[in-house]
């Protein structure tokens, strides 16, 4: 279980450590020092990677967490902050899948064709979804700190 616990924190630290990243510190640098194109393709280039990131950290979280739920004796025993943190996690991937399927997509390729108000438009939505994913992984990790009694 604690290979699992580890590989389950450790998912967590990159996505929401890298939102925290990106919208506290590169947003504001790159609005800056850089002009709208110039920051656009920054911000390609950067979802680019960090997706990919984050496709992996889903992947662990859900292995991982239905694997600890699993060794618990299912879904019924596991303790409430348990059930709270999955449900978070879940409407969470929920989110992340429209911002990289719904607006990634059309971003990258707006970006590709040099439409830059469109882009910026796009990137303006990816960046709330970004805040709001922030604060419900922020909530996440309250959630369980408090439901361990740490």
């Amino acid at each position: 279980m604690a290979l699992f616990k580890l590989l389950h924190i450790f998912a967590a630290l990159v996505w929401v450590g890298g939102m925290f990243f990106a919208y506290m510190v590169l947003r504001l640098s790159a609005v800056e020092v850089l002009q709208p194109p110039e920051r656009l393709r920054l911000w390609e280039k950067v979802f680019e990677r960090f997706f990919n990131w984050v496709w992996l950290a889903v992947f662990l979280l859900l292995v991982s967490g239905f694997y600890m739920i699993y060794l618990l004796g299912g879904i019924s025993h596991a303790p409430q902050y348990v059930k709270l943190m999955m449900s978070l996690g879940i409407v969470m991937m929920l989110i992340f899948a429209y911002a990289f399927f719904f607006c990634y997509v059309r971003f990258n390729l707006l970006v590709t064709a040099q439409n830059w108000s469109e882009a910026g438009i796009v990137l303006s939505i990816l960046r709330r979804l970004t805040a709001l994913n922030l604060l419900l992984g922020l909530l996440t990790v309250t959630v369980v700190v408090i439901g361990q009694g740490i």
